[in-house]
């Protein structure tokens, strides 16, 4: 009896499956959770800016030196720079997933969108934190 030559499974795939990772699963859990907390935090900063005592009339150099003088407020401010430009970025970095053709228009729309997002949080922060309310206002 001759020995039977191994074939593989009828439509059987050439290579084995590509792993895959959790990266657009976790990318779809961050939009929700982050727009929900963006809500809290662009709600809370509308409120708080424009509503009460006085609305936008009190808003000068010497209401944002109070108002960064305290850790809380910097932190809220932060919070909301950070969750903005990275839900944001994420939403731009679906949309050119979705809609750029090459792979190469595609990678530099990438490269452009990705270098934007850290030069703004870098600058942004540095604001934020380095903010000197003692300043004199011009």
């Amino acid at each position: 009896m001759s020995a039977a030559l191994p074939l593989d499974k009828p439509r059987s795939p050439r290579r084995p499956a590509a792993r895959r990772s959790n990266f657009e699963l976790y990318s779809w859990l961050f939009m929700r959770i982050s727009g929900v907390a963006l809500m809290v935090l662009v709600l809370g900063h509308l409120f708080i800016m424009n509503i009460l005592d006085g609305g936008v009339h009190r808003i000068n150099w010497g209401f944002v030196a109070g108002r960064w003088a305290s850790p809380f407020w910097q932190f809220w401010d932060l919070s909301m720079l950070w969750l903005a430009q990275l839900h944001g970025g994420n939403g731009v970095r679906t949309i050119i997933d979705d809609y750029a053709r090459k792979d190469s228009t595609r990678f530099w729309l990438k490269i452009v969108l990705y270098t934007s997002m850290v030069l703004i949080l870098a600058v942004g922060t540095m604001v934020i934190f380095t903010f000197d309310p003692d300043m004199p206002a011009s």
